[in-house]
C-alpha cells in the first residue's frame, strides 16, 4: 500500500480517477446526471476488465489517448450545450472543416487550443509516470479470480441476450404492516441464503440478462421529444426462443441488469468507444441508404435554359399545429408579421400521414408514398436532386440534428445537397440555438454568386420543451413555461402553462418566417418560399388527456402550411400564381410538396406528375392516408372525442413495415 502513495503511482490513480469523473461535470455546473450510479459503476467494471486483461497502465494507456483528446470537446459541450460528445456531435466533427471550425468557435478556439495543449501534456506526463511505477502492475491470484468472475458473469450476460428474461412476476399484496426493504436490501430480503442474495444482486449490477429484453416494447409515442432510452432491438430476444434457433430457459427475472447501453456509453474514458461504434453504425447504414439511390436521376431540367437570378425556399416546420396559426382563424393572434404579407397563400387543409419527424420528412421531400412512410428507405433521391440537375445550387441548413435513432433518415436527404450545414449542438435541450440561427447561413447563401439556388431550412419550430424554442421577448401569453427546464409533462396542472408556451412558439416562428421572406424581399429577384409543417400536436384538449405526438389524432394529421412569392415570381410565372390560388383549399397532403416544389421552379423531368402539383392547371385530388389504426382514409374518417382520433369509417388498409 505504501508503495501506491508514492508520488509517481498516486498521480497515475489520480489522473485516472479525474478522467473517470468526467461523467460528474454537469454536476460542478448545477445540472443533474442521469442514472449518476450506473454509469459509475460501469466505469468500475471497465477499469477492472482493461486492468485485468492488460495489467500494466504502461500498456494500456495507449488506449485512452481517444478519450484524453476528446476531454476539451466534451468539456466545451457540457459547459455551452448541457451535454456531452453524441453521435450527432461526431457527425458535425466529420462533416465540419478546419476553417468552418474555427469561425464557429471565434475566440473559443484559442481556449480550446490551451486546453488541448494541457491535456496531451498530461497524457505524457501520465505515461512516463506509469512506465515509472511496476507496483501498479496487476498480477498474483485476485487478478485471475476476477476476471474468471467477469467472465462468468459475461457468459451468463450473453445466455440472457441469446435467451430472454423472464418477465416480472406479480407483486404480492402488501399488508400494513410489512415494511418494504430500501434500495438493494430488497433483493437480500427476496428469499434464499444471503449468499445467493448477494451473487444476485452482483449479477444485477454488472449486467448479467438484458432489463431490455425483459422489459416490454414501449410505445415510441413521442419520438425524440421523449428522454428515450437507448435500446438495441436486436437485443429483444424473446424469453427462451434464441437466436440461434435452441431453446433454453430464459435467465429468472431477479438476474436482469438496471446497466444498459447508454449508462456504458455515457461513462468516461471507455464510453467514448462506444459512441464511436454508434457513430460508425449510423453512417454504414446512411451509406447503405445512399448507396441504393446513387445510381438515381430524374433527367430535370428547365424547358427553356435561362440565367434570371433564381432562390427557392423550402421551410419545414417542426411539431406545428394548424389550428393554431393566427392567419388560419385562431382567436389568438399568433402570426401577427405573416397576415401582413400580401403574396402569402395559406392552405387549409393539408394533412401529414405519420406523425413523426424521421417518417414524415421523407414524404415531404421525396417521392416516397404516404403509405410507405413507416418502411426503412427510399430507392430514389429528393427533390434537391432534381433542382440539382436543373442547375440550382442547393444549400441543406438545419436546426435540427444530423445523427441518431431519429434523424439519420433525413440526414440521408439531406447529404445531396451542395452546402450542408447542421447548427444545432444542443439537440432538444434548453441549450439548442432557437431558430434564428439560421438567419445568418440564409444570408449567406443567399448571397452566393450562383445565379439559381434552392434553400432548404428545417427549423427546430415549436418541438417540445415550447417555451425552450423562443427569447424572452416573445413570451407574451402568461403564465408559461419559460425558464422551467424540465416540467413534468404529463403533469394536467401545467396545461394553461403547456399552452401558452405552445403558443408563444408559434408566435415566434411567426417573427422567423417573416424573416425570411424580408431577406428574399430586399433581393428584389424571382423568389418563392414554401412553409409546411412535419406533424402537429396534441395538447390536453378538452378533457384529453393526450400530449404531444404518436397518437392518432387530427391535431397531428392536419399541418399548417403555406406558400409565398415575390412580385418579380408573379410577373414571370402568372400561370401558376392562379392555379395556386385556385386550389388553395383543396384537399391536400404532404405527398403533394415535392411535384409542387418542383413546378415551382418551373422544372421538368421524365415520369413527372403534374396532377400531384397544385401549381398546375392538371391538379386532382387523390385519397389521403394516415396511419391511424392502420391506413385510415382521412376524409372517410370519423374524429373520435376531444382528442379527435382519426377512425376510419370503412376498414383502413394493413400496414407493411
Amino acid at each position: 500500500m505504501r508503495s501506491l502513495l508514492r508520488p509517481a503511482p498516486l498521480f497515475v490513480l489520480i489522473s485516472y480517477l479525474l478522467l473517470s469523473l468526467v461523467p460528474c461535470v454537469p454536476l460542478l455546473l448545477g445540472k443533474q446526471v442521469p442514472e449518476l450510479t450506473h454509469v459509475l459503476v460501469v466505469e468500475l467494471l471497465a477499469w477492472l476488465v482493461v486492468w485485468g486483461v492488460i495489467g500494466r497502465p504502461a500498456w494500456f494507456h495507449w488506449l485512452l489517448i481517444p478519450a484524453f483528446l476528446a476531454l476539451p470537446t466534451e468539456l466545451y459541450l457540457f459547459i455551452y450545450y448541457g451535454q456531452g460528445i453524441s453521435t450527432h456531435h461526431l457527425g458535425i466533427i466529420a462533416e465540419t472543416s478546419p476553417k468552418e471550425a474555427l469561425e464557429f468557435l471565434g475566440r473559443k478556439v484559442w481556449l480550446m487550443g490551451a486546453v488541448l495543449l494541457g491535456v496531451i501534456v498530461w497524457w505524457i506526463a501520465v505515461q512516463l509516470a506509469a512506465r515509472r511505477s511496476p507496483t501498479l502492475a496487476w498480477r498474483g491470484k485476485t487478478r485471475w479470480i476476477t476476471l474468471a468472475i467477469l467472465v462468468a458473469l459475461a457468459a451468463l450476460w450473453t445466455y440472457g441476450w441469446e435467451f430472454g428474461v423472464s418477465a416480472k412476476p406479480a407483486a404480492p399484496p402488501v399488508h400494513a404492516s410489512a415494511k418494504p426493504a430500501p434500495g438493494l436490501a430488497a433483493s437480500f430480503s427476496a428469499g434464499g441464503s444471503a449468499i445467493g442474495s448477494a451473487f444476485s444482486s452482483a449479477l444485477r449490477l454488472v449486467g448479467v440478462g438484458s432489463a431490455e429484453s425483459a422489459a416490454a416494447s414501449e410505445e415510441e409515442a413521442s419520438e425524440e421529444e421523449d428522454a428515450v432510452e437507448d435500446r438495441d432491438p436486436e437485443h429483444a430476444a424473446i424469453a427462451g426462443a434464441g437466436r440461434s434457433g435452441w431453446h433454453w430457459p430464459a435467465l429468472p427475472w431477479r438476474m436482469r441488469s438496471p446497466l444498459g447501453f447508454s449508462d456504458f456509453a455515457a461513462s468516461w474514458p471507455f464510453g467514448l468507444s462506444a459512441r464511436g461504434l454508434d457513430f460508425y453504425k449510423e453512417r454504414e447504414y446512411l451509406a447503405d441508404l445512399g448507396q441504393r439511390s446513387s445510381s438515381f436521376t430524374f433527367g430535370a431540367h428547365q424547358p427553356a435554359r435561362n440565367d434570371t437570378p433564381e432562390i427557392v425556399i423550402m421551410v419545414i416546420g417542426e411539431s406545428s399545429r394548424y389550428d393554431r396559426w393566427g392567419v388560419n382563424g385562431y382567436t389568438r393572434d399568433t402570426t401577427p408579421l405573416l397576415k401582413q404579407e400580401a403574396n402569402l397563400i395559406t392552405l387549409p387543409d393539408v394533412i401529414t400521414s405519420v406523425s413523426a419527424t424521421r417518417l414524415s420528412v421523407p414524404v415531404i421531400i421525396s417521392r416516397k408514398p404516404s403509405m410507405q412512410s413507416l418502411k426503412d428507405g427510399f430507392y430514389e433521391k429528393s427533390f434537391i436532386t432534381a433542382y440539382k440537375e436543373a442547375g440550382f445550387k442547393t444549400f441543406w441548413l438545419s436546426n435540427q440534428i444530423s445523427f441518431g435513432q431519429f434523424d439519420t433518415p433525413v440526414s440521408v436527404f439531406a447529404k445531396e445537397a451542395n452546402v450542408i450545414q447542421f447548427m444545432n449542438l444542443g439537440g432538444f435541450t434548453n441549450n439548442s440555438n432557437f431558430d434564428q440561427i439560421l438567419l445568418e447561413p440564409l444570408q449567406h447563401a443567399i448571397a452566393d454568386p450562383a445565379p439559381k439556388k434552392l434553400i432548404v431550412l428545417h427549423t427546430l419550430g415549436n418541438h417540445w420543451n415550447y417555451s425552450q424554442r423562443y427569447p424572452k421577448e416573445f413570451d407574451k401569453w402568461q403564465p408559461s413555461l419559460f425558464g422551467i427546464d424540465k416540467p413534468v409533462y404529463t403533469d394536467l396542472k401545467i396545461k394553461p402553462q403547456l399552452n401558452n408556451s405552445y403558443d408563444n412558439s408559434i408566435l415566434y416562428t411567426d417573427w422567423f418566417l417573416s424573416q425570411v421572406i424580408g431577406q428574399l424581399k430586399d433581393t428584389q429577384q424571382l423568389t418563392s418560399m414554401v412553409y409546411v409543417a412535419d406533424h402537429g400536436q396534441t395538447l390536453y384538449d378538452g378533457t384529453c388527456n393526450l400530449a404531444f405526438h404518436g397518437h392518432n389524432t387530427q391535431f397531428e394529421f392536419h399541418v399548417p402550411a403555406m406558400v409565398w412569392y415575390s412580385d418579380e415570381y408573379k410577373e414571370r410565372y402568372p400561370e401558376k400564381v392562379k392555379q395556386l390560388q385556385r386550389h388553395r383549399k383543396a384537399r391536400l397532403a404532404t405527398e403533394n410538396i415535392f411535384h409542387t416544389l418542383l413546378d415551382l421552379g418551373d422544372i421538368q423531368y421524365d415520369d413527372e406528375k403534374l396532377e400531384w402539383s397544385f401549381l398546375s392547371k392538371q391538379f386532382k385530388q387523390h385519397k389521403r392516408y394516415v396511419d391511424s389504426y392502420g391506413w385510415s382514409n382521412y376524409d372517410n374518417a370519423n374524429f373520435k372525442g376531444d382528442c379527435r382520433e382519426v377512425m376510419d369509417k370503412g376498414k383502413p388498409l394493413k400496414q407493411e413495415k
